[in-house]
């Protein structure tokens, strides 16, 4: 890629994201049910005076990351440790800039303010969407920026994961996802249905979940979650709000065997006794993602009836958060002097 002269800076944003359906079954060709969520990763690259390209990460961490580039071959001179996300999307992007950038990358929306712990909805992929955005932008080029962050988060990831997080934190809004990309399909969120998302207070690991996954034998709990998920994602795109509640419950008793089977701990930190109060109440609660920490959901049709649940069934580890669905996807915009 050739970049245009004189350079302007250049933002991005992208959504976080959140697993409503399809966690680990994805990987078996399952769908996903991935919603956005209204807290963004913020990118700005824009021209600097040093010889090199630098790299900061406010509220990440205090290295500032000085590399030199060579065609797609990255000389880190600091900071490579710290930022090898951007070192995968550079490759990934092939990119070719004349002069040096200066990259600001910012998920401080994607930590707790009391306890700067990390709430675990998809920070990573989010910049990376972010940032090959805002790279994309700034060489005015119109490939498949979508594909060229799935690559680069992948190899980020060493090459696990499903995707599915950097396709939803791209469109934005509620989508269906299969592995590979080629399916995205856009959903409606069903009148008169209720939510609220639950932080459990502890940042969770879905690297060394996936990793503890791939070592294993698949046992039959892993092929019945595959079928939940497919009946769960059938009833998000019915619409129809008991069905979603009623495949819900399903589910969560699938992902539970799942997880006791391949001791995955997914219902860790809190997340097995908010399941048993939810069912108790009549709600449904599913922990998100990789589970054993990080976020949860509770769904029912009765907003009052989740607010009460809120208040006096959860443990004291878990809080709700002010987080809704996102509509849009990443954006990006060219700074005017």
């Amino acid at each position: 890629m050739a970049n245009p002269a004189p350079m302007m800076p250049v933002t991005a944003s992208a959504p976080g994201k959140l697993l409503l359906a399809g966690e680990y079954a994805v990987l078996d060709g399952a769908p996903a049910v991935c919603m956005a969520v209204d807290r963004r990763a913020l990118v700005r690259i824009s021209p600097a005076a040093q010889n090199h390209h630098t790299v900061t990460a406010p509220g990440f961490c205090s290295t500032v990351g000085r590399f030199k580039a060579h065609n797609d071959d990255l000389e880190w001179l600091a900071g490579e440790d710290d930022f090898r996300l951007v070192d995968h999307v550079w490759r990934s992007a092939g990119v070719a800039a004349t002069g040096s950038l200066a990259i600001v990358l910012d998920t401080n929306e994607f930590l707790d303010a009391e306890s700067d712990t990390k709430i675990g909805i998809g920070s990573s992929a989010a910049l990376t969407v972010a940032l090959v955005a805002a790279v994309c932008e700034l060489l005015e080029t119109d490939g498949d920026a979508t594909g060229i962050a799935s690559a680069a988060h992948r190899q980020f990831q060493g090459g696990r994961g499903s995707g599915a997080d950097v396709a939803c934190c791209a469109a934005g809004g509620l989508i269906e996802y299969r592995k590979g990309g080629k399916q995205v399909q856009r959903i409606m969120w069903p009148e008169g249905l209720a939510y609220t998302i639950l932080w459990s207070g502890i940042a969770a690991s879905t690297g060394g979940k996936l990793e503890r996954l791939a070592g294993q034998r698949a046992r039959p709990s892993r092929a019945a979650l595959v079928h939940a998920a497919t009946r769960v994602a059938k009833a998000w795109r019915d619409a129809s709000v008991q069905s979603i509640l009623d495949e819900y419950r399903d589910y969560t008793k699938a992902l539970g065997e799942f997880s006791i089977d391949h001791a995955l701990g997914i219902f860790d930190a809190g997340h097995a006794e908010l399941v048993a109060a939810a069912d108790a109440a009549g709600l449904v609660y599913k922990p998100c993602g990789a589970g054993g920490g990080d976020i949860g959901i509770v769904f029912a049709d009765d907003a009052a009836a989740i607010r009460a649940f809120v208040s006096d069934a959860m443990p004291k580890n878990f809080r709700a958060l002010n987080m809704s669905i996102d509509p849009c996807g990443v954006r990006v915009c060219r700074e005017e002097h």
